[in-house]
């Protein structure tokens, strides 16, 4: 059975895109979130772009007694790392890999593809990013951490182990701590990914200068 496709909200860089970012949002917020992100971008030499924003769906929230809200996965506890809704991870992975299937059937190959996402939409980007059985152009990943991490090595695809990996955190983030990040980058980094990464002093958000740093990796992969 097939997955239905999530909402979306598109911007177009240019008519006839020749790559596509698929950003996918943290949790409570929606595909509107990063939407305002697109025009402080510098994409200079990256050629037209499609950017996707899907909207997760809609489910209870344990951590959050149960209040039913826009969410990829169920977050348990605040133990972020111990306590996994593995199940909806796994889903949410069937639905953000239905994303990339579209973007392929408009004619936009996988190596001219970028998932990306903030916090949940982190850890999302790399629960499929890593698994994905095509090279994507790469993996953009702000304020989140490696879910089911232990499982990685073994589901991984090869074609996307030379992908390029921006992981980028706040030093005072208070929801995902930076000490969550940093393990995810050394277990990223100890199975031979290619990370670069980036630390801030800011907390659970986005700063002018990661917007910046995100310009110029974009322009690297994509350009």
């Amino acid at each position: 059975m097939s997955n239905p496709l999530l909402d979306t909200i598109e911007k177009e860089t240019g008519p006839n895109p020749t790559a596509a970012v698929i950003w996918l949002h943290g949790l409570g917020a929606d595909g509107g979130d990063f939407v305002p992100i697109v025009p402080e971008l510098d994409l200079t030499g990256c050629g037209p772009i499609r950017f996707v924003f899907p909207h997760a769906p809609t489910m209870p929230v344990t951590i959050n007694n149960g209040y039913v809200m826009r969410a990829w996965y169920d977050i348990i506890g605040i133990d972020l790392g111990r306590r996994e809704d593995e199940a909806g991870l796994r889903k949410s992975q069937a639905l953000v890999e239905a994303l990339i299937a579209k973007e392929k059937a408009r004619g936009i190959p996988a190596s001219r593809i970028v998932l990306a996402g903030f916090s949940q939409g982190c850890a999302m980007t790399l629960q499929t990013g890593l698994r994905h059985a095509e090279k994507l152009a790469g993996l953009l990943c702000l304020s989140g951490y490696l879910p089911i991490h232990a499982s990685v090595e073994a589901e991984r695809h090869s074609a996307n182990h030379e992908t390029p990996i921006f992981l980028a955190h706040g030093r005072s983030d208070p929801v995902v701590p930076v000490r969550l990040a940093e393990m995810s980058r050394d277990h990223l980094l100890s199975l031979g990914y290619q990370v670069e990464w980036h630390e801030y002093a800011m907390p659970h958000s986005v700063c002018p200068e990661e917007v910046a740093d995100i310009s110029r990796w974009l322009q690297r992969v994509l350009g």
